[in-house]
């Protein structure tokens, strides 16, 4: 079963949009988000795009497999559902929560980067899946194609920011605004605590951005990949570029098994040393 699903995946990524753009494929256009549904309250453009509903595709997954995985009763000779679900709590558990988040907010805090470990792993996994969500028709026939949600930086700055605003929240809640904000300077003398404090200020926000940036990066640049060794056979059209599906193969399966994964283990990481650090500051 599990190789006849990799066959059809390896079927529908021989036919992206460049398949019927010949001399004229830009892979960059794959990353378009038009607005499918305009929505617009005042200031704020709330439109559906095509990055909306693969992020809704992934919320529902995630739900999904958090219900399937972690519903089951525990026994001992463990099911393959219950050996899967028993991995992904140990990772997200000993590997994510417990080495970045002090133990007294592992309570609090375990659920957030478990699901967001979770949630991502789904969303980067769901963009190596070919489905009919690009946007695009031939013959009236929804085009198949690859998109990673997270390959849109408004989507990794949004859940980087979700982590940004909850370090900052724990950090005054536990150590009170006054204390917390003092912990960002050192003990240095007086002439410099200006200029560290504007370092330090500016180093909190490259966090935000660094967070963001790093998941964005990976996700584009591996899908411009594929999409560009894909789109150089049917632009080209030589039998000579036929060489280029192994290569696309062989790159396809090195993202879909490290990198997706790798990336969201990061995040999540990332996310528990933030928080924890904000509430047992190191001085």
């Amino acid at each position: 079963m599990r190789k006849r699903l990799f066959a059809v995946a390896l079927l529908a990524l021989t036919f992206p949009p460049a398949a019927s753009a010949r001399g004229n494929f830009n892979p960059a256009d794959e990353f378009t988000l038009n607005k499918w549904v305009p929505i617009h309250i005042g200031p704020l453009d709330l439109s559906i795009t095509k990055a909306v509903v693969y992020l809704w595709i992934g919320a529902a997954l995630t739900i999904l497999l958090g219900i399937v995985l972690m519903r089951s009763r525990l026994a001992l000779l463990p099911s393959r559902r219950q050996t899967i679900g028993e991995a992904l709590y140990e990772v997200a558990q000993t590997q994510v929560a417990e080495q970045g988040l002090p133990s007294k907010a592992i309570g609090r805090w375990f659920p957030y980067v478990a699901s967001l470990m979770l949630f991502i792993w789904v969303v980067n996994m769901l963009g190596f899946i070919p489905l009919p969500l690009s946007g695009q028709t031939y013959h009236h026939v929804p085009v198949w194609g690859i998109y990673a949600a997270t390959s849109s930086i408004n989507v990794t700055l949004a859940l980087a920011l979700l982590t940004f605003v909850f370090t900052h929240y724990e950090g005054v809640r536990w150590n009170g605004p006054v204390r917390y904000f003092k912990s960002w300077i050192p003990e240095v003398p007086r002439v410099l605590v200006g200029p560290i404090a504007v370092l330090e200020v500016l180093g909190q926000f490259m966090r935000l951005i660094s967070l963001s940036v790093r998941l964005f990066a990976n996700m584009l640049a591996g899908h411009m990949l594929i999409l560009t060794f894909l789109g150089l056979i049917f632009i080209i059209q030589s039998y000579l570029l036929i060489a280029l599906v192994p290569i696309t193969v062989v790159f396809y399966i090195f993202e879909v098994g490290i990198v997706v994964s790798i990336q969201a283990f990061i995040f999540a990481a990332l996310s528990a040393i933030y928080i924890g650090s904000a509430i047992e500051p190191e001085h």
